[in-house]
């Protein structure tokens, strides 16, 4: 498999270039979202900077406690303070950095430009109101409607999300509606402002495959319909498959590989990402057991000297050890924070590494 387009490659410094791309809707630079604890200081995302086109799907794949959500929640302003607060780096949105802003601009833009559909909506859904009480209460936040006019934008946006009988699911409370229709309702109060942006964060994960499926058509109707940009988050690589444009890959609270993804499929560089592909079960595939990665994803008290995966690659040598890499990159649109791009023979380490690995890992 080809590693690298040239011998020797650079740093990657694209992530980084300055001013307003007009293509992009957001663009983050050297993002540092920190946590302070009794424990230590939690270095939930650590220097990540991406941006999302105009009308793409770009997903964030990883491990649980890479960085994901808190990424998400980061550009939403919605990371719990104290213990957490936003340490460096720019997040904007149209070309305006909103990580200065006050709490009353911010709730000016949640919803009207960004807006996030949470992993679980029992858990993000008012018990105690009704389904179309919750999403004209977001309306009227937003916008200047009557309750009337709010509660009728309700039902409409209900109707837009397929659920059927909207006038009368409406009505009801989120214990009476299935999982699949909160997460309708979820995507309907998410899109009832007309966001520019919509961050799904695992919005299938607890919903079985055929609702699913669903969902993520779902999605990409309503998509191509008002033309919004999304943020998928999520640890399934087939919905990557199905659903995005590109990904990023998250590891230790840092991309560690960005590519389209026909080329993450294809050609993957980072060896995270590697195992992570080789995890997933393969239809017809004849084999006892899946492979795993082994050993956690370490603590983000302590994140390791070096590369921070080098304690789990089959590949490391000292220099991963001492030396952290930087995004190289591999191909038009493809980076990856891995020494094996500017030394491509050590790719040749035995596979039998990664197999005992896995054969202890629990």
């Amino acid at each position: 498999m080809a590693i690298a387009t040239e011998t020797r490659p650079s740093a990657y410094t694209g992530l980084r270039s300055p001013g307003h791309n007009a293509e992009n809707v957001v663009e983050v630079e050297g993002l540092r979202t920190y946590l302070f604890t009794r424990g230590g200081v939690v270095k939930a995302v650590d220097d990540v900077s991406f941006a999302v086109r105009g009308s793409e799907t770009l997903a964030i794949v990883g491990e649980s406690g890479c960085g994901k959500t808190m990424t998400a929640l980061s550009l939403l302003r919605l990371v719990p303070s104290p213990p957490g607060r936003i340490v460096d780096g720019s997040i904007k949105i149209d070309g305006r950095n909103i990580v200065p802003l006050s709490d009353a601009e911010m709730r000016r833009i949640r919803g009207n430009d960004i807006s996030m559909i949470f992993q679980e909506p029992m858990t993000s859904l008012n018990p105690v109101m009704t389904i179309g009480a919750q999403i004209s209460e977001t309306i009227r936040l937003h916008q200047d409607l009557s309750k009337s006019a709010a509660m009728d934008k309700s039902i409409e946006m209900l109707r837009l999300v397929k659920i059927p009988a909207p006038e009368q699911r409406a009505k009801e409370y989120p214990h009476q509606l299935s999982g699949g229709m909160r997460q309708r309702a979820m995507i309907a109060m998410a899109l009832s402002c007309n966001p520019r942006v919509l961050i799904a964060d695992e919005p299938t994960t607890a919903l079985d495959v055929t609702i699913q499926a669903q969902i993520l058509e779902l999605l990409a109707e309503l998509q191509e319909r008002v033309g919004m940009s999304i943020l998928l988050i999520t640890h399934d690589l087939g919905v990557i498959a199905e659903s995005a444009s590109r990904v990023l890959v998250m590891y230790a609270g840092q991309i560690v590989e960005q590519a389209p993804v026909r080329t993450l499929f294809a050609a993957a560089h980072h060896p995270y990402t590697e195992g992570l592909l080789s995890a997933m079960p393969r239809m017809g595939a004849r084999r006892e057991r899946l492979t795993v990665i082994p050993g956690t994803v370490p603590s983000p008290t302590e994140w390791p000297s070096g590369c921070r995966f080098h304690d789990r690659c089959a590949y490391a040598w000292d220099r991963c050890r001492v030396e952290a890499p930087p995004l190289y990159q591999i191909g038009s649109g493809h980076v990856s924070r891995c020494h094996l791009a500017a030394e491509p023979n050590r790719r040749q380490a035995p596979r039998a590494a990664v197999a005992d690995g896995a054969a202890t890992a629990t």
